[in-house]
Formats: structure tokens, C-alpha cells, sequence
């Protein structure tokens, strides 16, 4: 799967202009989370291997008056989304007007269904969705290349939620290697009483590293640096040969244990996803939403019910994945060409 924008050509010439325009985004699960030492800007080094799936967000952006830039957050977790200047999508906006000298405003109403501060990436689909919905509004005529280096300058995961599929990250995690995946993997989705913001869960792993590192049977290397963090063949393998028996087996993630140690609650959601029959389990990301891997739909289905009768989390859904990353739903034009109520079709193709 490929990132997917809207032709340049059709954009600016066999589209009407739009007056709306919605885009959706999908949330991610890490199928390998590895974290390396801190490069010198304070970021740290990652191995990352990520699924698309079908929890997504939606964005509505119309044009508002040059310099005005709104947005309103409705669907879930709203206490949690800043509505300001501190909403990424607001800042994604801004980032992309700046750069092409756009003479433009926007308002960005962002239907949520991935839950905030999660672990889920659920701020980077906003971001990513945003980019492509003001692009195509003001047709600043953006090449995918320039997208993702806008992405990339908002956080690690953006430009994956732009990408979608799945693939390995390296670098901070926005270096993107496309990975072939022929079959679909089917999860139970499990979202905490809570939230966990991503720098606590570093800052915990960064204090439980350190102890480690401070422990006796460990002093010889304890000078020694942090490994560079690599991709797990058994991972990659698993995806190559479509056996999600195997990804079960092989699902890692080395901010888990911060997780757990800032939320000792999730340890019970995990235990009930494991006796109720998953393949596998792990913290999504920093957490503190859980992921638990199904054979198929039905047994997903079966172990959201498990989960939900433990009682050890707040919801849990059922996802599927990959799927592809930020695309574009429908735009309302100004003039003509509408279809039944109001949406105007716009073909989706990569842009380079």
C-alpha cells in the first residue's frame, strides 16, 4: 500500500473549487516498538514496525478568511484535544501556508474515533489529514515528497498516517521502508480508564533503563553506548509469510514496561486478552491503549467480549489492518458537478 493524494492535474483543472473538503485518517498499532539512546536534538533512535488500521479520524476543512485558523473536536476523548493553537492539525495548517506562502484561513472540524494520548498515533492522523485536506482546499499543489518532509517536521508518526499500510520506521521513527503485506491481520482493541502522555512514557523509560543499567551484573557495560535499535526478522517474516500465529508470537515493544510502570492497571487487561485465547498482545505505542491479535474477525469479536467482561479498561473495538493511510473522502464544490447530497467526487491517485 502507497500513499494516495489527489493528481495535481485533476486538482487544478477538472475539479471544481472546493468549498469543503474531508479527508480521513487511520490510527496504528507498532508490531515492534525498539528504542535506541538520544540523538543530540533529545530524540531517541527507533525500529518501528507499523500496521494502519481502520480506526480513523476524520477532518472537515473550509476556508476561512486569510490568517484565521479554527478547529473543533468532537467524537471521542474531546476533554483531552486542545481546541487552540496547540492542536497539531491546527499547527499542520499553519506549517503548510507558511511554506507555500498560502493567503488562506481554514476551519478543521475533526470527528475523532481514535482515542487521544493513546498510544494509537491518533494527533499524527490529524496532522497528516490535515495536510491533504488544506492541500487540496487551497490547491497549493504539494507533491507527496513535500508532504511527507512536512510530516516529518511535525512528529514522528505523521508521516505514516500520511503513508499508511504498513512499513518499518527508522531514524526518529519517520524514515519509511514500505513493507508487501497480502493478508489482513484482525485485532481487539482495548482503550485504558486513562491517558498516558508520550514524553511520561519516555521519561519512565529512560529512569528504568538507567536503573538497569546501574544494576551489578551490568556495571562492566554500563558505559557502554545504547545499541542502534534494528528491525526483528521474526516480525518481518511473520508479515512475509502472512502467519499471524507467528506475529503473535513476536510482538514486541520496548516502551511496555514504562507503560506498566506508570499504569499497573494495564497488566490485568493484558492478562485477560491472553486467557481469553489472543494470539498476542502489547501496549500500543507508549500506551496505554492494549492490542490483542485474532485469527480472524470472529475470534476479534470474541475477545473484545472477553475484554469487555473483565472490566479491566474503558472500551474495546475491534480493528483490521493495513489499510490505506490519509485519503481523501469527498469535497463540496462551489459550482455544479455535484453528485446526490452534495459531494463531488475526487479521484484519488499518487502525486509525485
Amino acid at each position: 500500500m502507497t500513499a494516495e493524494f489527489p493528481h495535481e492535474e485533476d486538482a487544478m483543472h477538472h475539479t471544481p473549487t472546493p468549498t469543503r473538503v474531508m479527508v480521513r485518517a487511520p490510527g496504528k498499532i507498532n508490531l515492534q516498538l525498539a528504542v535506541g539512546g538520544l540523538d543530540t536534538d533529545g530524540y531517541h533512535a527507533l525500529a518501528s514496525v507499523f500496521l494502519a488500521v481502520d480506526c480513523y479520524d476524520h477532518i472537515t476543512a473550509t476556508p476561512l478568511e486569510h490568517g484565521r485558523f479554527e478547529v473543533r473536536v468532537t467524537g471521542v476523548d474531546t476533554d483531552l484535544a486542545p481546541t487552540d493553537e496547540r492542536n497539531i492539525a491546527v499547527r499542520a495548517a499553519r506549517l503548510l501556508a507558511g511554506h507555500f506562502d498560502a493567503a488562506s484561513g481554514v476551519q478543521l472540524n475533526i470527528a475523532k474515533t481514535i482515542p487521544v494520548a493513546a498510544g494509537m498515533a491518533g494527533g499524527s492522523a490529524d496532522a497528516a489529514a490535515a495536510l491533504l485536506a488544506c492541500d487540496t482546499l487551497w490547491k497549493t499543489g504539494a507533491t507527496s515528497a513535500q508532504l511527507r518532509s512536512l510530516a516529518a517536521r511535525l512528529g514522528s508518526d505523521v508521516p505514516f498516517a500520511l503513508l499508511g499500510g504498513a512499513a518499518l520506521g527508522t531514524g526518529r521513527g519517520d524514515r519509511l521502508t514500505p513493507l508487501p503485506v497480502r493478508d489482513t491481520y484482525h485485532w481487539a482493541i482495548a482503550v485504558a480508564n486513562r491517558s498516558l502522555p508520550t514524553a511520561d512514557v519516555y521519561r519512565e523509560y529512560e529512569r528504568l533503563r538507567h536503573e538497569r543499567r546501574r544494576a551489578p551484573e551490568r556495571q562492566a557495560a554500563s558505559h557502554l553506548p545504547v545499541p542502534c535499535p534494528t528491525a526483528d526478522s521474526s516480525v518481518l517474516r511473520a508479515l512475509e509469510d502472512n502467519d499471524p500465529r507467528a506475529l503473535g508470537t513476536a510482538l514486541t515493544n520496548d516502551l511496555q514496561a514504562a507503560a506498566l510502570s506508570l499504569c499497573p492497571a494495564l497488566a490485568s487487561t493484558l492478562r485477560a486478552g491472553t486467557d481469553a485465547g489472543a494470539l498476542g498482545s502489547l501496549v500500543c505505542g507508549s500506551g496505554p491503549t492494549t492490542a490483542f491479535l485474532a485469527v480472524d474477525s470472529g475470534h476479534a469479536e470474541l475477545l473484545a467480549r472477553a475484554l469487555t467482561r473483565s472490566g479491566s479498561c474503558r472500551y474495546v473495538r475491534t480493528a483490521r489492518g493495513p489499510v490505506a493511510g490519509a485519503a481523501l473522502v469527498h469535497g463540496l464544490a462551489q459550482h455544479g458537478g455535484e453528485a446526490p447530497g452534495g459531494t463531488t467526487a475526487v479521484r484519488v491517485a499518487s502525486r509525485e
